[in-house]
């Protein structure tokens, strides 16, 4: 048919021209909705009112298997589905029931087919529920939520069209006509002050976050609303139903027990980064949330670039994050069943060996295989040459006959690498591709939930496809969007490059943000999961600024990290009226906004050392701490000191004699400063970000490559900072908050002089890049 005679049958059944003309661009409603119509004007000829043809539009867009559009019609058609509400009935019991024949008895009950509602039913049932609320519709009048009303009553006669009418007279004559009082806008509910709810909101204040009112498992559970139930895989949107379909799903509930399974699947060849927490989250998590389990799957197909390191490492920071895996697994672990399924798909001429080089088929519209009929008994006798190790890696090919949903054909399902791998060895010099693997790995271990990022979306369909072209079980492909952060370089390949350039030391650099980048920072765990749950899962791309991630790892610190004093730019401090002739020791609180954790001691003797910064010779406006005229307090020592002599070396001011006096018996000073006396010397590392620009990657805003974006001040050492002697003990990776300095992490590289990593600042820098 032309455009114009569709949109002329479009308009007679009650479409606008506007909305005519977007149906007519969606190929396959176009077609569904010229069919219904087709059918409907075969029995009512070519008048159709507008409410029939509303139904047959709603059915033509909401029904995704088009086989049983004949079938749904025809109760339109016949008057027999009248309503919407009926409509929606009918959508679910078509979609739950996949296998045919329809039980026309069972369909026509649970959709109210033939069900007459009176006006006297429905009258009693607005009554009821009215009476039900009686109390609160006069407390709160036309303010009442008569949307519940309408929920309740509808949920006892279920099948009436409209109680509109009888419910508005109904309430009316409860409450007599609207006053003016009715009629005035409901005032705003005060605002809650944080402390006076039981849980903190998010909130976002000049860079900081706060806590929120979700957890991750609260998400998760959400989430669990839209996902299919373990066994009702075929109720999922673009499921293929084959005759065999309802014996694999009720196989696979008797060998999981109806059980969620998901996995997370890297692949070995690089570390973690802060966009695979997300993924670690949501695949642990749902499972937890779900009462399930969770396998740690190696996606280990291309031997060339996997190493040791790597699998230990994805192993160390699923476990870091607080997650035990319910079987650690790898792709390798089937090769063997792999390769049989793969001699199948050639039996069942769905797939062939090719000789097309690797850059014939890249890239867009590559040409059709010349090989892609070649005959069954060829395609066995090539791949089992392939196996055997008769071709050159690029010459020949498995390929699988399908066309994916972003147009690729034919992807490839094995190709030639005479790499050894790092579990079998030699024993293959063929590997699997993804394309192929990871369905079938997810078909294996029976996973009910496979959660992917939303750029495998395209892949959906030939997941699909190949578990049905072989006839085993068929797990559903769910995507969400990924987690993406500013000022970062996450990319496994331009990560190997910062560390071959010497830009980073290693994977496990804390200005990356690898997640052995920021366990050695000193970021936790817990803020980093925090930080994941307040992104949330949702479909499309997040990208995030760091300091939102920083925000998280504030709010767990600032309660876990106990307190203790740090000078990194020392100035010594000569006390003359020192008021003992042996070290005093001062109690500090671990925790001073809460001193039920515990104290530790600290020496005060007559040398300490201060920030050089907390010095002037010159007072000047709003400097409130120590200068020649103006004393500051001591943290925690409970002494005041005032300047007597400043000592110099040429220009620089290298000492200060000061007199102390107690707090308690002078005039409290405007500031107090933190100190160190007999310190410990440590080496101090702060960082800032690795690059300058907010998306290195892009070479429209770099235009030279992320090479050249790199930040030359993000690493500044401090050798000969001081810290006080409470934290002689600590252990790698173990944090701390140096007063009015920041927190601090314990580096792997300290000896018996400690190294320490900034974590984070005490509060965003506003002058941060």
């Amino acid at each position: 048919m032309a455009a114009a005679d569709i949109l002329a049958l479009f308009s007679a059944v009650g479409l606008s021209e506007q909305k005519a003309k977007e149906t007519l661009k969606n190929e396959s409603l176009s077609a569904a909705l010229r069919e219904a119509v087709k059918q409907a004007q075969g029995v009512l000829g070519s008048n159709i009112d507008k409410s029939l043809g509303t139904l047959l539009y709603n059915v033509a867009a909401r029904l995704k298997d088009q086989k049983r559009l004949g079938f749904l019609v025809g109760y339109i058609v016949g008057k027999k589905i009248c309503t919407d509400l009926q409509l929606n009935a009918a959508l679910d019991y078509v979609k739950s029931h996949p296998v045919d024949p329809i039980d026309t008895v069972d369909f026509e009950r649970e959709c109210g087919v033939g069900v007459v509602v009176t006006p006297e039913q429905i009258e009693e049932a607005v009554e009821h529920t009215i009476s039900k609320y009686k109390e609160q519709l006069l407390k709160e009048r036309y303010r009442f939520n008569m949307g519940l009303l309408m929920g309740e009553e509808q949920s006892e006669v279920r099948w009436e069209q409209d109680d509109g009418d009888v419910k508005d007279l109904m309430v009316l004559h409860l409450l007599g006509p609207k006053t003016e009082a009715d009629l005035e806008k409901k005032p705003k509910a005060a605002k809650q002050k944080p402390a006076e709810t039981e849980k903190k909101e998010q909130i976002v204040t000049n860079g900081e976050i706060k806590l929120e009112t979700k957890t991750l498992m609260e998400q998760l559970r959400g989430e669990a609303l839209k996902f299919h139930k373990p066994g009702e895989n075929y109720k999922t949107e673009g499921y293929v139903v084959t005759p065999n379909t309802m014996n694999l799903l009720k196989e696979h509930l008797w060998i999981t027990g109806g059980q969620v399974r998901a996995r997370f699947p890297p692949e070995p060849n690089g570390i973690l980064h802060v966009g695979h927490a997300k993924a670690i989250n949501f695949n642990f998590g749902y499972a937890k949330a779900n009462n399930g389990i969770c396998f740690l799957r190696y996606d280990d197909t291309n031997p060339e670039k996997e190493e040791e390191k790597y699998f230990t490492a994805i192993r160390e920071m699923v476990e870091w994050l607080g997650y035990k895996p319910y079987a650690v697994t790898h792709a390798s672990d089937y090769f063997q069943q792999l390769y049989e399924w793969a001699v199948e798909m050639i039996e069942r001429g769905h797939a062939y060996v090719c000789h097309q080089k690797v850059e014939e088929i890249k890239g867009h519209n590559p040409p059709p295989s010349p090989w892609r009929d070649r005959p069954v008994e060829e395609s066995l006798l090539l791949f089992e040459g392939m196996k055997k190790g008769k071709f050159v890696e690029g010459e020949a090919t498995l390929r699988m006959k399908l066309i994916m949903e972003d147009g690729k054909m034919d992807p490839v399902a094995y190709r030639i690498k005479y790499t050894p791998h790092h579990r079998t060895g030699d024993t293959w010099c063929i590997y699997p591709t993804y394309d192929y693997t990871h369905c079938l790995c997810d078909s294996i271990e029976h996973i009910t939930h496979s959660l992917c990022t939303k750029e495998f979306q395209a892949r959906r369909s030939s997941y699909f496809w190949l578990c049905n072209a072989l006839d085993v079980y068929c797990p559903v492909q769910w995507e969400y969007g990924r987690l993406n952060l500013h000022y970062t370089v996450v990319s496994k390949r331009k990560i190997i490059k910062l560390v071959e350039t010497g830009a980073v030391r290693d994977w496990d650099d804390p200005r990356l943000f690898t997640l052995t980048a920021l366990r050695r920072r000193g970021f936790p765990a817990e803020a980093i999961n925090n930080f994941c749950a307040r992104v949330g899962v949702t479909v499309a791309q997040t990208t995030m600024e760091p300091h939102l991630l920083e925000a998280c790892v504030r709010d767990v610190l600032n309660e876990k990290a106990p307190r203790a004093m740090a000078v990194l730019e020392p100035l010594k401090v000569t006390i003359t009226n020192f008021p003992s002739d042996k070290p005093i020791d001062v109690v500090v609180p671990n925790f001073p906004a809460d001193e039920s954790k515990g104290f530790h001691k600290v020496p005060f003797t007559s040398t300490v050392y201060i920030e050089q910064a907390d010095f002037r010779e010159v007072l000047e406006k709003g400097y409130k701490r120590l200068t020649p005229e103006q004393p500051v307090g001591l943290r925690h020592a409970g002494y005041v000191v005032a300047v007597q002599k400043v000592i110099k070396n040429k220009d620089k001011v290298v000492e200060l004699e000061v007199v102390c006096s107690k707090s308690d018996a002078t005039e409290k000073p405007k500031a107090f400063i933190h100190w160190v006396s007999n310190p410990l010397v440590c080496e101090v590392r702060l960082y800032e970000s690795l690059v300058t620009h907010k998306n290195p990657e892009d070479p429209a805003e770099v235009p030279g490559g992320f090479l050249t974006d790199i930040n030359p001040n993000s690493l500044c050492v401090i050798e000969d900072a001081m810290v006080d002697i409470s934290v002689k003990a600590s252990k790698v990776f173990e944090n701390f908050q140096f007063e009015r300095v920041g927190y601090f992490s314990v580096d792997p590289d300290s000896t018996e002089k400690l190294v320490f990593n900034r974590t984070v600042m005490l509060k965003e820098d506003p002058g941060k890049i």
